[in-house]
């Protein structure tokens, strides 16, 4: 297997330049480009979304709609439980589950929250930037892309993108290092919607403290 693998890496560093620059290498980048460009060209999103969760004894799901807004807003708000809601507001993450009597607070800048990778759909989105050891295969009529978000190594074993041939995201599937794994499918996107800064404020219910820490799963 050594020599196998030794024999392997040599014939590649013999390559030509020419031929190792593949015309699937290149259909692959043109179809990371047709991500970045679909994104890049909206100013705001809203979407339907369904988050499945197992690990740590735990199997569970959880739906909503998301909104997200250029630059780096966005406010899921979830229909199961209700009232719960992660918002971004461009500085900061809160957090907040109704019956909880504290709503976390974090700055946008030490967010490492599952969510936020969704971050990079509005804005400057260049996936081969966002993305490490990142691949393309095909999947059905569109396409899987997967790779760990830079920032997010120590959490992250693989983050994979299901994406239909026009460039939208309709997948979402994150696998941690410790096993466990979150699913978001989304449907019903709108693009382009209506988005004021208010709808990413987030008020504190009467009672609520505001702490500075870490959200709970």
């Amino acid at each position: 297997m050594r020599a196998l693998l030794l024999v392997t890496l040599a014939a590649a560093v013999s390559l030509p330049a020419a031929a190792q620059s593949s015309p699937s290498a290149n259909q692959n980048d043109a179809l990371l480009h047709k991500v970045d460009d679909h994104y890049n060209h909206l100013a705001s999103l809203r979407t339907r979304y369904v988050e499945r969760y197992t690990g740590m004894g735990l199997n569970k799901s959880e739906s909503g709609t998301l909104l997200l807004k250029k630059p780096g807003r966005m406010r899921w708000s979830y229909d199961t439980p209700t009232g719960k809601v992660f918002v971004l507001d461009g500085k900061f993450a809160w957090f907040y589950t109704p019956g909880d009597p504290q709503a976390q607070k974090i700055p946008a800048k030490q967010l490492d929250d599952l969510r936020s990778p969704l971050r990079f759909l509005l804005g400057h989105t260049e996936l081969k930037k966002e993305l490490e050891n990142i691949t393309v295969t095909p999947d059905g009529e569109g396409f899987r892309i997967a790779g760990v978000p830079k920032g997010m190594q120590q959490r992250l074993k693989v983050l994979s993108l299901r994406v239909t041939a026009s460039g939208e995201i309709s997948a979402m599937r994150l696998e941690e290092v410790d096993g466990a794994v979150t699913e978001f499918s989304f449907t019903g996107m709108v693009e382009n919607v209506p988005a004021k800064d208010a709808d990413f404020v987030f008020t504190p219910p009467a009672g609520v403290e505001i702490v500075t820490g870490l959200p709970p799963i």
